[in-house]
């Protein structure tokens, strides 16, 4: 195959999944639950404005292509699928960086991105793309900022799995490294935390999410890198629908009272492993539990796997707990509609 023909193949197929999506979703409804926090108007300079969709569609490619505000800007303004996409024609002008920017602010300022992923989710239910009933599988992967402190820490850093063993005293000296953070090192994000994972320093955060029996991304929440896994589980569980917990599965981060009896309170199905402890290792029928659990929760493992290979997740794009909710609900997002295509061939051919 000449270069030529595999440049040809390659816009050819880009070009073709953004037509299946928008053959998939109905943009309707999507665009009215935009404009409830986002309204068109006049820029301050005279710029034109852009509607919402729009940049909602923009910020999709920039999550499908790993690409920057600039990158997308370019994306749009050289490629025709692209700007057939946003809906935008070749006279028309492409928004620039900073209004995508802009844009991505007011839906954070607005906390719009959870309820985006319901109106999404929900079109592909009712297309039969996603289950509509089953189980939840959760779990929780660090994100990484680049936007880290320089020196050494002057407290014990939380290590996985045992965030809440520390000394009230590291706590507070945290707490308040992170003001001093601020003055001296503005450029820092100083939302993030540190964690030590596997002999590895991290600072950022955490993102839980919960997932269907396919793997499609139902909810997600979003921590600091230092929360323990156990408390992400009601924040996130909370947002998934009733249909799809019938029954919750975790590995055994999650395996605390508190869960315990939240899912024993809403008459949900414990599928969370058992945890050893010491001078009380597992009986033979826990660790053939746990066997069966991992058998049934790889799929959540497998979306955060597909959106690190894909998109590039597990780095922080920006700086703040909120923002970079965001950016882990839209790699949600992207990530449902990404495999949406082939589930409807797979389903298709069964």
């Amino acid at each position: 195959m000449s270069f030529s023909q595999a440049y040809v193949e390659r816009r050819t197929r880009k070009n073709t999944f953004l037509k299946q999506i928008d053959q998939i979703i109905d943009w309707k409804p999507i665009e009215k639950e935009i404009n409830k926090v986002y309204k068109k108007g006049q820029s301050v300079d005279g710029r034109p404005s852009y509607s919402g969709l729009i940049l909602f569609k923009m910020l999709l490619l920039e999550t499908w292509y790993n690409l920057s505000d600039p990158g997308v800007e370019d994306l749009v303004n050289d490629s025709l699928g692209a700007l057939r996409f946003c809906g935008l024609k070749l006279e028309d002008d492409v928004p620039d960086h900073s209004t995508v920017s802009r844009f991505r602010s007011e839906l954070v300022r607005k906390k719009a991105h959870d309820r985006l992923l319901r109106k999404i989710n929900d079109q592909l239910k009712q297309k039969g793309i996603m289950i509509k009933q089953g189980s939840a599988k959760v779990d929780a992967s660090i994100t990484d900022s680049p936007f880290s402190p320089k020196g050494k820490t002057t407290y014990e850093v939380a290590s996985d799995r045992q965030e809440d063993e520390r000394k009230d005293e590291d706590k507070q000296k945290e707490e308040d490294q992170q003001v001093e953070l601020k003055k001296k090192q503005p450029g820092v994000d100083s939302e993030a935390r540190w964690l030590k994972k596997a002999g590895k320093l991290h600072y950022g955060f955490k993102k839980h999410i919960a997932t269907d029996d396919e793997g499609m991304v139902e909810a997600v929440h979003t921590t600091t890198a230092n929360e323990h896994d156990s408390k992400g589980l009601k924040p996130v569980i909370n947002k998934v629908p009733r249909a799809k917990k019938k029954a919750v599965f975790g590995d055994k981060g999650f395996k605390v009272p508190d869960n315990d009896t939240l899912l024993s309170e809403e008459k949900i199905k414990n599928r969370i492993q058992h945890k050893a402890y010491r001078n009380k290792p597992l009986t033979v029928w826990e660790i053939r539990f746990n066997k069966l659990i991992s058998r049934e929760r790889y799929v959540v493992e497998r979306t955060f796997g597909g959106m690190s290979r894909w998109f590039g997740a597990g780095v922080a794009r920006y700086r703040g707990l909120a923002k970079t909710h965001g950016q882990h609900v839209m790699e949600a997002i992207a990530y449902n509609l990404k495999r949406s295509p082939g589930l409807i061939w797979a389903k298709c051919v069964q």
